[in-house]
């Protein structure tokens, strides 16, 4: 594994790191600002549903207006320093009984985290001899033996909202002649596991081209792949 894998690796990883990845910085610079004003937009429209202005950052603050004052949650949970709970995950809950200024909320934190830890921050990583980042590549670190990205950490880049996926965007080739290529391996962990196991069930999931999810929840359930 050492010698095969691990060790021949090295030279790779140096290469990539010496490469690095060019950053379209006018790009992010017009995106920090339709992100700020979007903000603002959430966090005024907090403050005029709440019918008080405080600090949306303070947990405290936050928790005081939401519970006490508009006592969204008659049965909300404090922390073990007296102060409501008010993490993404009770916020979620209240988002799906359809209150608005929990939504403003959210939006609100989700705006602020992209502009300060990706949007305004990747063009501070910048090399000025390069113009590019240079992302250093763990290889012994993730227990799993997958490589881990370190200042700036290109594998956190969100993509599960919209406004996540345009950060990406700003990843561009260095010039006309090169493009960016994205590749990966389709479900190989489950591919593995079936090979191994000679499970006839995924096997032939895999082989018919069937989403090996679909093909599972079928059998859980004994209903039909189509239902």
């Amino acid at each position: 594994m050492f010698n095969e894998v691990e060790n021949p690796l090295v030279k790779v990883l140096v290469d990539m790191e010496y490469e690095g990845i060019r950053v379209d910085m006018n790009f992010l610079a017009d995106y920090s600002k339709e992100l700020e004003k979007d903000a603002k937009k959430a966090e005024e429209s907090v403050y005029q549903q709440a019918g008080v202005r405080f600090n949306l950052a303070s947990p405290k603050q936050l928790g005081e207006v939401l519970f006490d004052k508009l006592k969204l949650d008659a049965s909300a949970k404090k922390t073990k320093t007296g102060q409501y709970q008010t993490g993404e995950d009770v916020l979620l809950k209240l988002a799906v009984k359809g209150h608005q200024i929990v939504d403003d909320i959210l939006t609100f934190r989700e705006l602020t985290k992209l502009k300060s830890t990706y949007v305004d921050a990747l063009p501070q990583m910048i090399n000025r001899k390069t113009g590019r980042v240079h992302t250093s590549y763990g290889q012994a670190v993730a227990v799993t033996g997958r490589l881990q990205s370190n200042n700036p950490n290109l594998q956190n880049i969100p993509v599960r909202t919209e406004r996540g996926k345009e950060v990406r965007k700003a990843f561009i080739p260095r010039d006309d002649d090169h493009i960016l290529l994205s590749a990966d391996y389709s479900q190989i962990e489950l591919r593995i596991v079936a090979s191994i196991s000679g499970d006839k069930n995924m096997c032939k999931a895999f082989k018919d081209g069937t989403d090996i999810h679909t093909a599972t929840a079928a059998r859980v359930y004994n209903v039909s792949e189509k239902k």
